[in-house]
């Protein structure tokens, strides 16, 4: 493959040279659509790397992980919490992982979260019930992914707040590498901390928590441990308060959605569903060419950064009919690769649906009215993960 410095690719890729990172963060939708249309996989200056579009190439490299790797330092979380399941490929992924697999499946997270997870839902609405109104995002849905997470690990219930503060340190961090920046001191520190903190418990001998139990598997150090539980509580925050908070939004933008969702177990996974598919909680995922490759036409040189979006992906008209409306009838809903597909798919996914389905269906039963705030208006943001800054809502409150 002949190489090409950057003014060639972005002659070759003329779209994909004009979409800028604010584009992407604030209102990528009209952007990748264009791209998915004329360059599919397209490079972008601004990233600067590849972009993946179209839902069969983004599938194609999910699932090749020899030719698409994780596996590189440049890799923005690895660069933050060190090696895990996240950032390795081959034996190396399987050895990370495997520890995890077997508590993270779905008859497993039922038997164990269920309970805590609507206990947890119906105290956060009990408290925020009497005002009438709240920031569903940071008081709801991040305090209660925080929660479920936290105490799967087994760190204490008063540790949420400690745990959020590392989280958004860690976020930020990658956010930054993401948009071509280093790594940040507050998010080393916060790792600092957060991995401390996580070989405190895999040190105690309790065996009811993960972290217990992969230590027991003898196949991981403690570092290699607390580097994976870290892109867990990463995980397990990130995806499940970004699928509650755009789930709510989703819903409370047409009241017959939430009704029908309230009344209605089948109608309600659906709608969450529809909102991963329309906005997923993370936008794009991080791949590295191992060799030259053509890719959708496109010519990627070894070690070239490959994105692939999963939010152009899940709006592919090719698989979706009218991609950009909301429709939880669709009946291939499940073909959206909101938590990616392949060696990488999210371990996590059992109990993010678990939390999501019983926090939504605590909101719209318990919080009579629940409507956006007609004066703070919500909208998702993200160049990586996608969600709303702020979701304000109002409901009814009795003065009886």
């Amino acid at each position: 493959m002949v190489p090409r410095n950057n003014d060639q690719r972005s002659a070759e890729f003329p779209i994909g040279a004009s979409v800028t990172l604010a584009q992407l963060d604030a209102a990528p939708h009209p952007a990748l659509a264009q791209l998915r249309r004329h360059e599919p996989v397209s490079w972008l200056p601004s990233l600067p790397g590849w972009l993946v579009t179209r839902h069969d190439l983004v599938l194609a490299a999910m699932h090749d992980d020899e030719t698409f790797t994780v596996d590189d330092p440049r890799f923005s979380t690895a660069q933050v919490v060190g090696p895990s399941m996240l950032s390795l490929d081959g034996p190396q992924h399987e050895r990370h992982r495997a520890p995890f697999v077997g508590p993270f499946r779905a008859s497993s997270v039922a038997g164990r979260f269920a309970g805590a997870a609507t206990a947890r839902a119906e105290w956060l609405v009990d408290d925020m019930a009497p005002a009438g109104r709240a920031e569903l995002r940071r008081q709801f849905a991040g305090p209660m992914a925080a929660s479920i997470v936290t105490e799967a690990l087994g760190l204490d219930s008063g540790e949420v707040n400690h745990v959020l503060a590392w989280y958004d340190a860690i976020v930020t961090s990658v956010t930054e590498i993401t948009a071509g920046n280093g790594p940040t001191p507050a998010g080393k520190q916060a790792y600092a901390e957060l991995s401390a903190r996580l070989q405190a418990v895999t040190s105690s001998g309790d065996g009811s928590s993960l972290l217990s139990a992969a230590a027991a598997a003898g196949t991981l150090t403690d570092e290699q441990i607390s580097s994976n539980a870290a892109v867990l509580l990463f995980g397990g925050i990130e995806t499940t308060e970004g699928m509650i908070a755009n789930a709510v939004l989703h819903l409370l933008a047409g009241p017959e959605r939430a009704g029908a969702a309230l009344h209605d177990a089948a109608a309600l996974d659906a709608a969450i569903d529809e909102s991963l598919r329309l906005e997923p909680s993370a936008a794009v995922i991080d791949r590295y060419a191992t060799v030259d490759v053509t890719l959708g036409g496109a010519p990627i040189a070894r070690g070239d950064l490959v994105r692939l979006s999963i939010s152009a992906a899940n709006r592919d008209p090719a698989v979706f009919p009218d991609p950009d409306r909301f429709d939880p009838t669709r009946r291939n809903l499940r073909r959206h690769v909101a938590f990616a597909q392949g060696p990488h798919v999210c371990v996590g996914v059992h109990l993010a649906r678990l939390e999501a389905r019983a926090a939504l269906d605590a909101v719209l039963r318990r919080l009579p009215g629940l409507r956006l705030d007609p004066v703070r208006q919500a909208e998702v943001r993200g160049l990586v993960f996608r969600k709303p800054p702020r979701l304000d809502v109002v409901w009814d409150v009795s003065t009886a």
